[in-house]
């Protein structure tokens, strides 16, 4: 049973690290890791596939040889669509431990259970009684899964099994109505049994960090000191049953803000809770792409095309009409970094793996209407 005492509520999400050529800035993150311990935190989350493996190999340079291994809890997961037989269970485990060097994991996850091949492949190589027996060898801590899929499959994943002791979910004030993310469904779901939540995306890949002017001027209006990702985080804390939120800093100053916030953290007041919903309408109209910058459509596309940065782009274009800047953003990347939009071939793979269910060639389309089929302003 997880001791819910000894849990920080702030967590290092180590999935949009700082670069620096190209590359892990490793200097930077070590600074950010000896800051963020020295605040009393140490809870770090990585997975298999986070900066195309090297997340996992970049805890053994800043972590597990420099801290004393019980002094932090390391989280990491299984990438269930990568499994083509039981075997690669044990070969894809026994790698992570190699690159974290962590000896055991405190908190090992099943990565994002949703419908289709991902649970298929979790139930066809029986993955749940593999972890259990990992337990027994000490090898995971604690076990549980990262969820993005239906509330409906949530109640059938937790009524199976029952020796699930924690679950991470996308929560934050703009998906906790959302259909497709059904944040509030799968928080009540999880509350009402008892199961410790932890909490990824609270600032929604950073698209609550950088709001449109007149919603920042509502939180500013009430805090001028604050910033919008601190709503963000205070919003997620406030809620019961919530044990560890996970913050993906990518920065120094990240990570400075978000230790302010969480280590003098106050729950909202019903007056902020009212400017969070106003705020929260002004995103709705909007219609802003949910895109959450996790990368995880860009890794298999057969043309190299930046997704997430191209929806960048896209939202910007929504929300300032008449600024050309998007469309020279869009015409930067795509000469330097990036296949342009009119290249995707639709063969959907990047719909298959977007944890947000977004119909991304369809968007893709509207970037090429937006910045291809224009001229310049």
């Amino acid at each position: 049973m997880i001791d819910r005492t000894r849990m920080p509520l702030l967590g290092f999400g180590l999935m949009r690290l700082p670069q620096k050529d190209g590359k892990i800035n490793t200097e930077e993150v070590k600074e950010m890791v000896d800051s963020y311990m020295k605040a009393g935190f140490n809870y770090f989350d990585t997975a298999y596939v986070y900066h195309d493996g090297e997340s996992e190999k970049i805890v053994k340079e800043v972590l597990t040889s420099r801290y004393e291994r019980s002094s932090f809890y390391l989280a990491t997961k299984m990438p269930g669509w990568m499994l083509n037989e039981k075997e690669d269970l044990d070969r894809i485990f026994n790698e992570q431990l190699e690159r974290t060097g962590a000896g055991y994991f405190d908190f090992y996850l099943l990565h994002s259970v949703e419908e289709g091949l991902r649970i298929n492949n979790y139930n066809k190589f029986d993955a749940f009684s593999w972890a259990l027996e990992k337990k027994k060898e000490g090898k995971i801590k604690h076990f549980g899964f990262s969820f993005h899929g239906s509330s409906d499959l949530l109640v059938d994943v937790l009524d199976k099994h029952k020796e699930i002791e924690f679950v991470q979910i996308q929560l934050n004030y703009t998906d906790w109505n959302n259909q497709l993310v059904q944040s509030g469904k799968l928080y009540e779901i999880l509350t009402e049994r008892n199961i410790p939540i932890i909490v990824m995306e609270p600032v929604k890949g950073g698209t609550l960090a950088n709001l449109p002017k007149e919603a920042e001027k509502i939180l500013k209006d009430e805090n001028e000191n604050a910033s919008s990702a601190s709503w963000a985080l205070r919003f997620v804390a406030s809620l019961d049953g919530v044990m560890t939120i996970l913050s993906g800093m990518s920065s120094k100053e990240q990570m400075e803000d978000n230790i302010n916030t969480m280590k003098n953290f106050k729950p909202l007041s019903e007056r902020e809770k009212e400017a969070i919903k106003k705020v929260v309408k002004i995103l709705q109209d909007k219609e802003l792409i949910g895109c959450t910058s996790c990368r995880y459509c860009t890794a298999g596309c057969p043309k190299g095309i930046s997704i997430p940065d191209i929806f960048r782009a896209v939202n910007m274009a929504r929300l300032y009409e008449r600024d050309n800047r998007p469309r020279l953003f869009y015409v930067s990347l795509t000469s330097r970094s990036s296949a342009k939009a009119s290249e995707c071939i639709e063969c959907r793979q990047c719909e298959d793996a977007c944890p947000q269910h977004l119909n991304i060639t369809d968007l893709l389309k509207e970037a090429v209407d937006k910045f291809e089929n224009q001229k310049q302003a």
